[in-house]
């Protein structure tokens, strides 16, 4: 791993252990995230008795709902606060801290890997899949989701392009994995193929940031995040009021009856381990 993948796996990793952070997102995100969770499980064939690994899980979004189809799911995810909040949660089931690079589990363990919105934050996203391609039985399945990009998930669209307007993008964050890179089917697929999966896939699924106030959603984006977060934090004031009121506007545009619901599909990804 290089010097900047390891400066933005500390920065990703010290945002994470943040206690007001974690129960930002968990307050916040699964509100939209869970949306494209059955998608998600479809898409790995997850089933009655299948055993489950939900690669950052956070608070244990997906492998609750895989527990709830019969399967034995087990979480991972490198911050301890998502850990204790996951267990806190789910106490009947099993959560561990751990590495998507350097999973703590052996090769063929699981049946299913999931990873719901964790890729984004992972310093190595080519070694994060590699790693489920050999904990995962042969046949298994791996699927992972991410945003779609800024032309189809329009908060982050607006978000980038009114920083790019009115701020400055440039703020000193280590550099990462560009946050759209799965957005991309080819390099979904690609970077499935890669590992060694077979019979990829690459769809999107319908979700919607729902609200009902249109100020409020720049303070979502805020408050669920570690890479936006300190980009927006890092603005200027008169920035930052310009940026709030073009995602005020997105949300006023797509409000009907008192609440908006503004698109923010996610690009579910998914391939087999081969049989032999």
């Amino acid at each position: 791993m290089t010097d900047s993948a390891l400066s933005f796996a500390a920065f990703e990793r010290n945002g994470w252990e943040s206690p007001e952070t974690v129960a930002a997102y968990h307050a916040l995100a699964p509100q939209i995230t869970t949306q494209s969770a059955q998608a998600m499980l479809d898409a790995a064939d997850v089933a009655d008795g299948k055993r489950v690994l939900d690669i950052a899980c956070g608070a244990g979004y997906l492998a609750h709902a895989a527990a709830l189809r019969g399967a034995d799911a087990t979480g991972v995810d490198f911050s301890s606060a998502q850990v204790a909040l996951a267990r806190q949660h789910h106490p009947n089931l099993t959560f561990e801290q751990g590495d998507a690079v350097a999973l703590p589990f052996s090769p063929h363990t699981f049946d299913a890997v999931v990873c719901g919105f964790g890729m984004c934050h992972v310093a190595d996203p080519q070694a994060a899949l590699n790693e489920a391609f050999r904990v995962l039985k042969p046949g298994g399945r791996l699927a992972f989701s991410v945003w779609a990009g800024p032309q189809r998930a329009l908060a982050f669209g607006v978000l980038y392009a009114a920083i790019a307007k009115h701020g400055n993008a440039d703020v000193g964050l280590p550099p990462g994995p560009a946050f759209f890179m799965f957005s991309d089917h080819a390099v979904a697929t690609s970077s499935l193929q890669a590992a060694g999966f077979e019979k990829v896939a690459v769809s999107e699924a319908p979700q919607f940031m729902h609200g009902r106030d249109p100020g409020e959603l720049y303070d979502k984006i805020l408050q669920g995040s570690v890479r936006a977060s300190a980009t927006l934090k890092a603005q200027t004031p008169q920035a930052i009021a310009e940026i709030r009121k073009a995602l005020g506007e997105l949300a006023t545009r797509f409000t009907n009856n008192g609440e908006y619901a503004v698109p923010a599909p996610a690009v579910v990804s998914s391939g087999m381990r081969p049989r032999n």
